[in-house]
């Protein structure tokens, strides 16, 4: 018999059988759809963690500090120590930020060095809080900031804002007597609601002016600073999935370098500036951007070759993969388990059918088919078997996990789950391999019939 025939024949049976066939698809569905379920719900997870945690920890960054590293050994003669002069060994300078630029798979490099907090004042006489963040405000969104309105300008005197510097600013003296208000009655609902309503209320700043002010607290009564205007010619967006009420709590204006600079001498105390700033031409830290996660150890040996300390985050990459490795080898485990239950009921039936077609099988043997043609059919029965179950397991998938979905949807969660095309190729395997399987011994009994004996007792 050709392999078409034994496949036809296979076919018929399992058309004709149509109980039997049932139960087994069923019982291999159920394994099929659990594999493909798990994997997904496991694969789902781990690409929204990981989504969340790049979006707080920033994967592909890596962030510079001065010292540290590895000491590249030094030139002779003049040229040497004139290169050495110009790197500044274990400080964080403009030649070596230039360097860093220079570096492949490098997107972006920029300072973002936490200046301090200052009051920033509108000229309405409108007042907020806020952190000043000195960086280089045309590479911005290099590092996923995105702009509502305007841009970062290359200009001395400018200023980009984030959304939350542009809530909660309030008239000073409405701020000091909604102060005395709650101070005088903490308990009213009204006052704090009333509070938390202007706490969330924007303040049209863009292409506006604005200035910082501080009072040195060090002496009694100690002068206020005000430095000069400087002009807002940007405004970030809300960061994805950030409430106003929690991008009110990060107020941040960034300004570049040489505004930094500026304003440092416009707000110098007799004990120092308000600004805590490294010396000119040095940096506290700088973030490096790079273009793929894989390319993050060999930028970091480059950087540390420049007598500097690199730390990225892929720790917290590592550690995901590891538990979610774990989350799924259990959830496979769950789902092999239900299998092989499916497969005692294949071999059951398949066992019992063997002995139901005694008399097809002493035909076969009759007509010349041989051991192996007949253990062929049983087992390409089995694997039909399991390929019938495997497709119904994979509709079912899609069902749960669309079901799934909306229930999450409605508790409002962002987390979305999806079938990965890699889970169905897994899934089907495994349930035609329980099919194949449990077909081996059925199809072995059905093989070593004696034709002649079985033709006379049927």
């Amino acid at each position: 018999m050709k392999i078409r025939d034994i496949s036809r024949m296979a076919w018929d049976q399992v058309k004709r059988r149509k109980v039997v066939t049932g139960l087994c698809m069923t019982g291999i569905s159920i394994g099929c759809a659990a594999i493909i379920v798990a994997l997904s719900i496991g694969q789902s997870a781990q690409a929204y963690v990981t989504e969340e945690v790049n979006r707080n920890f920033k994967m592909d960054e890596i962030m510079v500090m001065p010292g540290g590293g590895i000491p590249s050994p030094a030139g002779g003669g003049q040229a040497g120590q004139q290169e050495n002069e110009n790197l500044n060994p274990g400080k964080l300078t403009d030649e070596k930020l230039e360097i860093i630029r220079g570096f492949k798979h490098v997107v972006a490099a920029s300072p973002f060095q936490e200046a301090g907090y200052l009051q920033m004042v509108t000229m309405d006489n409108k007042i907020g809080d806020t952190q000043v963040v000195v960086t280089d405000l045309s590479k911005l969104t290099h590092f996923d900031k995105t702009f509502s309105m305007g841009g970062g300008s290359g200009v001395q005197g400018t200023a980009v804002l984030n959304y939350g510097a542009t809530l909660g600013l309030m008239d000073v003296s409405v701020r000091q007597n909604l102060f005395d208000q709650m101070n005088a009655d903490p308990f009213n609902q009204e006052l704090m609601n009333q509070y938390t309503s202007m706490q969330t209320t924007p303040t049209d700043l863009y292409r506006k002016q604005i200035q910082f002010q501080m009072q040195d607290y060090s002496v009694p009564n100690g002068p206020l600073k005000q430095s000069s205007a400087l002009q807002v010619t940007g405004i970030l967006e809300i960061p994805e999935g950030y409430s106003a009420e929690r991008a009110s709590y990060e107020k941040v204006i960034y300004i570049s370098p040489e505004t930094a600079a500026q304003l440092s001498k416009e707000m110098a105390f007799e004990n120092g500036s308000a600004l805590n700033l490294p010396e000119e031409g040095s940096y506290g830290s700088v973030t490096v951007k790079v273009d793929d996660v894989d390319h993050i150890k060999w930028v970091e040996q480059m950087i540390q070759k420049l007598q500097l300390s690199a730390s990225d985050n892929l720790y917290q990459q590592d550690m995901l993969k590891e538990q979610f490795d774990m989350i799924k080898m259990a959830a496979l485990g769950v789902g092999v388990f239900i299998l092989v239950i499916a497969s005692i009921s294949i071999i059951v039936a398949m066992t019992m059918s063997t002995h139901q077609r005694r008399r097809q099988i002493g035909i076969m043997k009759v007509l010349g088919a041989n051991m192996r043609q007949i253990r062929n059919m049983f087992i390409t029965e089995a694997a039909l078997l399991g390929l019938l179950g495997g497709l119904l397991g994979v509709g079912f998938s899609y069902l749960i996990i669309m079901g799934m979905n909306k229930l999450v949807g409605t508790a409002g969660n962002g987390l979305t789950f999806f079938v990965p095309l890699m889970t169905l190729p897994v899934g089907l395997a495994f349930a035609i391999m329980t099919g194949v399987l449990s077909g081996i011994y059925p199809a072995i009994s059905a093989s070593r019939t004696d034709a002649l004996t079985a033709i006379k007792r049927d």
